[in-house]
């Protein structure tokens, strides 16, 4: 079993290359092909030092030979040696830009990924944690092979070209240096397996030491962590989080510096053995003194050339496990569906019989529901804390499809993607985006005309606090990007409210959308609810039940099913879970 899977990485290996430097082309043509030209040009500038060192040794010790006097020669081996350096950071900065490139067009097949994604698969943990490790070690490793590839390019060209020189020399020489090749390569293959193992062994630790430098750095958490003086103990664990790491990562670096070691020592013992042949050479008088002293030059060179192909070789071999877990997380997600229809709702929306087990639990979060919401209704949907409330909202947008049971829109089972198209959704945990107030509002449905942006913020009851900001609708807000206005959480609260309406569909899914709101703001927001949805329909999710008592129909939800329906007033005559919630809840105020 463990040959076959080394043979099949065998194999696999140079698609996944292959694939690689396809996506640097794509990413950057005349990049690519400059940075190729540099390597070009530093292997060629290598076999000019060679030559030129041998016309400076034929000046100095053969001068009635000589092709050029010494002064001629020094200058053509200043002139290459000059042009062999420089060429290191015209690469480096090449190799720089060509990098940001490929990181952007990998980062945007990796968003393309994500928002693939639909809503269950993107809440697992398994999910979750494919996309951390391809997000700490996968992005960079296109770049990484194209580095390889260049410097496998450059160094292979200088190999054979030097090679040729020292077969010129004495045949001998080359075989000496390039036995250091096999067990550089072996030795590269077993560091990229270790490597990949590594990655996955680390990838739990650093997504929790990930969260917890986010609780102690970012602006959300901060008034909490000092309220409870919870830092120290949070500080503890990230602590505790450091040592796993720096554990593995120390088993992890004695192995990737033995084989460092050992490719190293391969490659001096390999360059002892050649100089060393010089020298004998020399002795028996098989080589002259101007041919040796090119011989070594050339032998020093290649050794560097040989160290950089073994180098890019490893690189390969070490990026191909990372570029195949890249592979297979992109393949994990179906293509992308089209997108979806707005459909108008003329009769309404229905769950019928549905039902809806998260993966890997064995209780339904929701059982065997039906609920109808008509064209222009207001539903509402109460319950207990975990008693399916959000999870059929979810639904009912097209979020989740359910398990069984079906979703009609006016009688019909359409597309999710069109029921998503047809449904805004402003849940309890909204998005505080980082934009300027229009932008946060327009983001909804993207931008129409001024009127109806205005009318999204009058409805939501925010037109009057625009007016006292800065720079009005085109304030930016938070200040965790830049210095913005940060706004309180019922202003906040009202901004989501207005995206919502500013989406212009047929149903509204609202979930705990007074949670924010003091008392008066809550009162004026739903003394006319229906005026503020402007026809729409609403599916009302609430604990407040001085705002689900409006509603033309409620349901209420135990244990992921329905267990009571009706008005306000008819739920109060019953005298069921319904009137037991409100009246404990009431109770608070008398």
């Amino acid at each position: 079993m463990r040959l076959r899977k080394v043979a099949r990485a065998s194999v696999n290996t140079p698609r996944l290359i292959a694939a690689a430097a396809r996506e640097v082309r794509r990413a950057d043509p005349l990049g690519a092909v400059v940075a190729s030209v540099y390597q070009i040009i530093g292997a060629t500038a290598a076999l000019g030092v060679v030559a030129a060192g041998k016309l400076t040794f034929d000046a100095l010790l053969q001068p009635e030979d000589a092709a050029l006097g010494i002064t001629p020669s020094l200058l053509l081996l200043a002139l290459a040696t000059a042009l062999s350096g420089s060429v290191g950071p015209l690469q480096t900065q090449q190799h720089r830009l060509l990098g940001e490139r490929v990181s952007q067009r990998v980062w945007d097949r990796l968003l393309d990924t994500t928002a693939r994604a639909d809503l269950v698969t993107y809440e697992s943990a398994g999910f979750a944690t494919s996309l951390e490790r391809i997000q700490q070690n996968a992005l960079t490793r296109p770049f990484a092979v194209t580095t390889s590839l260049l410097g496998l390019t450059g160094s292979l060209l200088g190999v054979v070209t030097l090679s040729a020189v020292l077969i010129g020399v004495e045949p001998l020489l080359v075989p000496i240096l390039l036995a250091a090749g096999l067990p550089a390569v072996l030795l590269s293959r077993w560091a990229s397996r270790t490597e990949f193992a590594f990655a996955h062994r680390l990838t739990p630790f650093a997504r929790r030491r990930n969260y917890l430098r986010q609780l102690l750095t970012q602006r959300p958490y901060a008034a909490e962590l000092r309220a409870f003086d919870s830092a120290g103990r949070l500080r503890e664990k990230h602590a505790e989080l450091n040592h796993e790491v720096n554990a593995g990562l120390r088993g992890q670096v004695r192995h990737r510096q033995l084989i460092a070691a050992l490719t190293t020592l391969g490659v001096a013992a390999a360059l002892t053995g050649a100089l060393l042949a010089i020298v004998a050479l020399v002795r028996q008088g098989r080589i002259g003194l101007p041919e040796a002293g090119a011989a070594a030059i050339a032998v020093r060179l290649l050794s560097g050339q040989l160290n950089t192909l073994f180098t890019s070789i490893g690189g390969l071999f070490e990026s191909a496990p990372f570029l195949a877990d890249l592979e297979r997380f992109v393949a994990s997600v179906p293509p992308a569906a089209p997108r979806g229809r707005k459909r108008t709702l003329t009769e309404g929306i229905a769950l019928c019989d549905v039902t809806f087990r998260y993966p890997g639990q064995e209780r339904p979060a929701v059982d065997g529901v039906d609920i109808r919401i008509g064209a222009g209704e207001v539903v509402a949907l109460v319950g207990e804390n975990g008693s399916g409330k959000t999870t059929l909202a979810k639904i009912a947008a097209g979020l989740y499809a359910p398990d069984t049971g079906s979703r009609r829109w006016d009688g019909a089972v359409v597309p999710a993607a069109d029921v998503r198209a047809s449904v805004t959704v402003i849940f309890q945990d909204f998005v505080r985006y980082q934009l300027t107030l229009r932008e946060n509002i327009v983001i909804s449905d993207g931008y129409r005309d001024e009127a109806d942006l205005e009318d999204a913020a009058k409805r939501a009851g925010l037109l009057a606090a625009t007016r006292e900001l800065p720079d009005g609708l085109d304030t930016m807000l938070g200040r965790d990007l830049d210095e913005g206005v940060d706004l309180s959480g019922g202003q906040w609260q009202r901004v989501a409210l207005a995206r919502a309406l500013y989406r212009d569909t047929g149903l509204v899914v609202l979930d705990e959308p007074a949670a924010s709101l003091d008392p008066r703001a809550e009162y004026e927001l739903f003394a006319d609810v229906r005026a503020m949805l402007g026809g729409r329909a609403a599916l009302l999710i609430s604990h407040r039940f001085s705002s689900t008592r409006l509603a033309d129909r409620i349901y209420v939800l135990d244990g992921g099913r329905v267990v009571e329906c009706g008005t306000h007033d008819e739920l109060m005559s019953r005298a069921g879970q319904y009137a037991e919630l409100y009246t404990l809840q009431s109770a608070a105020y008398r």
